[in-house]
């Protein structure tokens, strides 16, 4: 893997709110631009999207990482959720106006990639610059609690959604979420790494190591961004 450019801090203005921190990765030659949030109870420096980010980096994807108030803050319970969206939307404003030239993909981890689609389907003009987005864990019910209401508002989201989903994840049947994904139709590309928990981890019987898991990540991104480049919508992996 190609060493990433140094991280930089960086501070966004999340209107009403005050000042976040966010980390801000470039590649050399990045071609697209990913801003990422941070799951429930882990924020932006936590080492999967730490991992995470240098992966997306060696596949030449930059990443604008950020805090939500309360991870800024220090406090435990996330913020309600139109501060949350709120803060997505001022992170993509910053993430644009760091790198105007780039495409731009936005999502995150859990909660942060479940925050991003609502914010995108509350208010799709104020994320217009947005080309994609990328769920990393999708939400779709609690642990031992299966349901689809959270996945309602998908059906307002115009632009494309890539799903990266353990079949191990206890957040995400995937008896329910493929048919969800399928009624998305081209708007939807699911991509299941089997055996993955929540956080990704895999079982030894997979094949594969926890560091190739992140890699293959990064490269389902990078494949499933380019093409839409070529056909401007997704497709089912």
């Amino acid at each position: 893997m190609t060493a990433p450019s140094k991280e930089a801090h960086l501070k966004i203005e999340v209107p009403d709110i005050g000042e976040v921190s966010a980390l801000w990765l470039c590649p050399a030659r990045a071609r697209w631009l990913l801003v990422l949030a941070h799951g429930a109870g882990a924020g932006m420096g936590h080492p999967f999207l730490g991992k995470l980010a240098a992966e997306l980096a060696s596949v030449e994807v930059a990443t604008f990482r950020y805090q939500f108030p309360y991870m800024e803050q220090r406090r435990r319970v996330p913020d309600s959720p139109p501060v949350l969206k709120s803060t997505v939307r001022a992170a993509v404003r910053a993430a644009s106006e760091t790198a105007p030239d780039l495409h731009i993909l936005a999502g995150g981890k859990s909660m942060g990639g479940r925050m991003t689609s609502q914010a995108a389907a509350d208010h799709p003009l104020e994320l217009e610059k947005v080309r994609g987005l990328v769920f990393f864990g999708f939400p779709l019910h609690p642990p031992g609690n299966p349901g689809t209401k959270r996945a309602e508002h998908l059906a307002q989201v115009r632009i494309p959604m890539l799903f990266l989903q353990g079949t191990r994840d206890q957040f995400a049947d995937l008896k329910l979420l493929r048919p969800i994904c399928a009624n998305l139709g081209a708007r939807a590309t699911l991509h299941e790494i089997e055996t993955a928990d929540h956080s990704f981890h895999v079982l030894k019987s997979s094949g594969k190591t926890d560091a190739e898991v992140m890699r293959e990540l990064a490269q389902s991104v990078r494949t499933w961004a380019d093409a839409l480049s070529l056909s401007g919508s997704a497709r089912r992996a």
